[in-house]
């Protein structure tokens, strides 16, 4: 104990002892950190040792165990006492300190390395080993020198966030995955698991299998921009509640929370293929949708019925049963107005209920839900365009439009929310206007603007600023159905919004653009198959 409080008091004197601290190839930047040394090297060799002084500490020397030997045929092993390790990832309490969410120290010295963290803060180790990875070389055969270096990091945003919608196009559960592992690498640590939508229904619920018989199946798809051209390819897939104890196992490890979404009252075509006495027009034949772009196009939203609230609570009943996460994510968007003001059932319980337009209908439903979600003791996420009216209490918006679209009073609103600007933090499009691979006809969207997307207006409120509790980057799968389209629209973007999402800001291009040339060695060394457009602009040639 008295070691490990001595490291961090050595961290920290060298830290505060360099004007201007020198930088080291890791993404996200740690938000402070000093090279003591570039001329002296630490070298990680076969069967070294590593010492795990709990059994949070544990899933991190495990981690970085697995990750030596499979991408750098490097043996290393776990040891119990600490005379035998090289390499420590040890825990501490202080009773007069508050303890930082997500916050280590690494000192490398010529003793070995050393990543420390408060025991409640146990996140912190996985941040070490994965900052400690960015340190190793990025081909296999390439001798580990670390220099010398002490660092004492932390993230500013508690929420850093990664979507990926498997409805429109599924991916099995070995890339989901590849996927949480490469969030974790990038120090995230929220996986939004987009299940449910117009084009099918990817989660197993016991109360309802109906749901997966019916609606995980659609007859065809379209090619390109609606209404694009149709075409025959039958399509079925979900995930086992075994499947998804497995991912939600697996994120937990690498301290990553699953948060689903279950889409409501719209993006339901699914849900009414399976039951189109939910429809506001139960008599008109139902299927999932085969297209993408259906908003004001085709009928989606649920029918406000006694049958359908008590749906509704079996499903985010049984939702929030099954995932852990405190978050539990319920949609809420793009309901079109013309469908239940056109359905007599619609407008007489919006007459009972004293509700004065099809948005406030639309509000009456996520209030149902989220006493659902809040009952079982958690908080209700809710896209912009149809969430605002959750109570703020028990919940958090999850704001997708774009400043410049957005009245000044929802700017300002007091919901905590995450930043999903769609122009900043949609990773859909392509990067550059040249390319043909990804979304069609949309605008493109380069790292360097990922970068410089602002998270909060210059208008915004004091208040507004002090809610954003973090960003999220948002895959949707339209017009990706292989997981090669989901690496080339996600990466190298996921980079730029892991390093905001951890420090909270995006201010110097050119430093993080010299970074990203490493970064991008490392992904090649993950078997990441990334967009390499950015490689026109970065200032730190590259040795492929």
């Amino acid at each position: 104990m008295r070691r490990v409080l001595s490291l961090l008091l050595t961290t920290t004197i060298a830290m505060t002892s360099f004007a201007t601290p020198p930088k080291l190839d890791i993404i996200p930047q740690p938000s402070n950190v000093i090279s003591v040394n570039e001329n002296q090297k630490f070298e990680i060799k076969r069967g070294m040792g590593i010492y795990a002084s709990n059994a949070d500490a544990m899933l991190a020397a495990e981690y970085l165990k697995d990750y030596c030997q499979h991408y750098l045929n490097i043996p290393l092993q776990i040891v119990e006492k600490q005379r035998n390790a090289q390499i420590f990832i040890q825990g501490y309490e202080k009773e007069d300190e508050v303890p930082t969410a997500g916050r280590y120290t690494m000192t490398v010295n010529k003793d070995g390395v050393f990543i420390v963290s408060n025991d409640s803060v146990p996140e912190g180790f996985f941040y070490g080993v994965a900052s400690l990875i960015q340190l190793l070389p990025t081909r296999a055969g390439d001798v580990p020198l670390l220099p010398y270096c002490a660092i004492d990091d932390r993230p500013v945003f508690a929420f850093r966030g990664m979507h990926l919608d498997v409805v429109r196009h599924f991916f099995p559960i070995s890339f989901v995955k590849k996927y949480i592992d490469w969030i974790a690498l990038h120090k995230m640590n929220i996986f939004h698991w987009h299940l449910t939508d117009d084009q099918g229904w990817r989660i197993e619920l016991k109360s309802h299998p109906e749901l997966t018989e019916k609606g995980s199946y659609r007859a065809g798809e379209i090619k390109g921009l609606f209404p694009g051209e149709y075409y025959e390819r039958p399509y079925q897939a979900f995930y086992t509640q075994e499947e998804i104890k497995e991912v939600i196992d697996y994120a937990a490890k690498r301290f990553v929370t699953v948060v689903p979404e279950i889409d409501i009252p719209g993006h339901c075509m699914a849900v009414l293929a399976a039951h189109p006495e939910f429809s506001t027009t139960p008599k008109e034949p139902k299927h999932t949708a085969q297209t993408w772009g259906i908003y004001n196009r085709q009928n989606n939203v649920l029918a406000p019925t006694p049958e359908v609230f008590k749906f509704l609570d079996d499903v985010f009943g049984e939702v929030c049963t099954l995932f852990p996460s405190k978050y539990i994510h319920a949609g809420g968007d793009e309901c079109a107005p013309k469908w239940w003001n056109e359905c007599e059932r619609a407008q007489q319980f919006m007459k009972e209920h004293n509700l004065e337009d099809a948005h406030a209908l639309q509000t009456y439903f996520m209030h149902h839900v989220q006493r659902t979600i809040n009952g079982h003791g958690k908080i209700m996420l809710g896209w912009s365009g149809g969430a605002e009216g959750m109570n703020p209490e028990g919940s958090v918006l999850h704001e997708w439009h774009s400043w410049d679209k957005m009245p000044k009073s929802r700017i300002d609103s007091t919901h905590q929310w995450i930043n999903s600007g769609g122009r900043g933090h949609y990773v859909t499009s392509s990067e550059d206007s040249t390319q043909t691979e990804l979304t069609p006809g949309r605008w493109p969207l380069s790292v360097k603007k990922v970068y410089d997307f602002a998270l909060v207006p210059d208008s915004a409120s004091i208040q507004a600023r002090e809610n954003l509790l973090g960003i999220e980057g948002c895959c949707w799968s339209e017009y990706c159905p292989t997981t090669w389209k989901v690496e080339l629209q996600v990466f190298p973007r996921m980079a730029a919004l892991a390093e905001k999402a951890w420090l909270g800001k995006g201010d110097d291009w050119d430093d993080f653009a010299h970074r990203l040339s490493h970064q991008l060695d490392l992904y090649d060394l993950w078997g990441i198959r990334y967009n390499d457009v950015v490689e026109q602009t970065l200032i730190a040639p590259r040795n492929r």
